[in-house]
């Protein structure tokens, strides 16, 4: 069961947040940080592999989707303070995280920013910072994501304006990226759709945070970090994930030969498995 609750994040914004546990209880708290656009809720297609693992999701929406207010302005960083403040409403001491996309960085951000906290981080098909060092940042993407980054490295303005422009995102999405969609991954429906509800405005205030300094290096990231990439995703290049494992310093790099941005999420067991072994 998902209990959902609202906290006041200390700066006269609300965080609409989510716990398995329902408010307490044991277990490891395991913070998911979501893609863009998505709401918060934890994966229910890797409920059963969590509660057999004795794993407890909490998460929330980043702000401005569903419950949460908006933030302009907002960094990747910024994903640091408001972790620590779901934890502290749930008297959670110490946790890992996991994120999937563009919620890799922002999971990422409380391993490098909350080093008291965070016991090891998982980052699935994420994103590397814009201003990686040697790195064409991209190099693979669909057209679409292109031109929609690209968009969004320019400014508010020129995302917005593409964003209304009525321009069509295309993934370009695999065929076992379809596959996983129309299987147990089907659950992006439950939250891609409220995500959008209110308009775009977290899903340019995501983009705009990728392709702008994140306010953090990935070097920072003490604790242990699993990368998982599928080496045919055209959302999130491999480049990204095999950058940031020469970055980080302990950093273990899964590559899946097969799978794209959403079909590398049926290995994604392995990172609840891998999470909870650094948790012993």
């Amino acid at each position: 069961m998902v209990t959902e609750f609202d906290l006041d994040a200390g700066d006269g914004r609300v965080l609409h947040a989510y716990d398995t546990a329902g408010g307490g209880g044991g277990g490891l708290a395991v913070f998911w940080h979501h893609g863009t656009p998505n709401i918060g809720a934890p994966p229910e297609p890797l409920f059963a592999e969590a509660g057999r693992l004795g794993i407890r999701w909490v998460s929330y929406d980043r702000p401005g989707y569903g419950g949460s207010t908006p933030r302009p302005g907002r960094d990747v960083a910024s994903a640091a303070g408001d972790t620590r403040a779901v934890a502290d409403a749930l008297g959670i001491e110490r946790f890992a995280v996991m994120g999937h996309s563009g919620g890799a960085p922002h999971a990422l951000a409380c391993g490098a920013l909350a080093p008291d906290r965070v016991i090891a981080v998982a980052g699935v098909a994420g994103l590397a910072p814009h201003d990686a060092e040697g790195l064409d940042w991209y190099a693979g993407m669909a057209a679409s994501g292109v031109a929609s980054l690209r968009a969004a490295a320019q400014g508010r303005a020129a995302k917005e304006a593409h964003e209304a422009s009525g321009a069509e995102y295309d993934p370009e999405f695999t065929q076992a990226d379809h596959a996983a969609l129309k299987g147990a991954w089907s659950w992006f429906g439950k939250v891609v759709g409220p995500a959008l509800q209110a308009g775009p405005g977290g899903l340019i205030d995501d983009d705009l945070a990728y392709a702008a300094p994140w306010g953090f290096d990935p070097a920072r990231v003490a604790a242990p970090v699993l990368l998982m990439h599928g080496r045919e995703d055209r959302v999130a290049p491999i480049s990204h994930s095999r950058w940031l494992a020469r970055r980080c310093p302990s950093a273990e790099l899964r590559e899946y030969p097969d799978r794209g941005h959403i079909s590398v999420l049926t290995a994604a067991a392995e990172a609840l498995a891998w999470l909870r072994g650094h948790a012993a």
